[in-house]
């Protein structure tokens, strides 16, 4: 139903600042959920943020806030990831998540989320 897209990723020195898009195709998705998860290799996908329905909340894992924000766009159709100060380790995968059958309980778990973009590499060197 929903198709999204993430866009905005690349090389960065770290201290800089990138910022990703996710495009939702098919349907207004301003009525859901929507996340940022990243993935480093290796490792476990990680949950970064959320935003609720029409940009009420907002959530942040402990290591991006203050760093990093989410926002949504609705006659855009898009949710953004502005990312500043950025460090080595946030080099990852990052994804773009967003779920319509839940409120915003359980943000931090991929089951909340049932449509995913294919992600964009975001590399930060040092």
């Amino acid at each position: 139903q929903v198709q999204l897209v993430e866009s905005g990723g690349g090389l960065v020195q770290a201290g800089g600042s990138l910022r990703l898009s996710c495009a939702a195709s098919g349907h207004t998705f301003s009525n859901y959920i929507a996340a940022w998860f990243r993935q480093a290799p290796g490792k476990e996908r990680e949950f970064v943020t959320a935003i609720s329905a029409y940009g009420l909340t907002t959530g942040f894992a402990d290591s991006v806030k203050g760093r990093f924000t989410i926002s949504r766009d609705s006659a855009k159709n898009t949710v953004a990831l502005q990312m500043n100060s950025l460090k080595p380790e946030d080099t990852a995968v990052y994804y773009c998540a967003a779920g319509g059958s839940a409120v915003f309980d359980s943000p931090k778990t991929e089951t909340s989320y049932e449509y995913w973009g294919q992600g964009t590499q975001v590399t930060v060197s040092s």
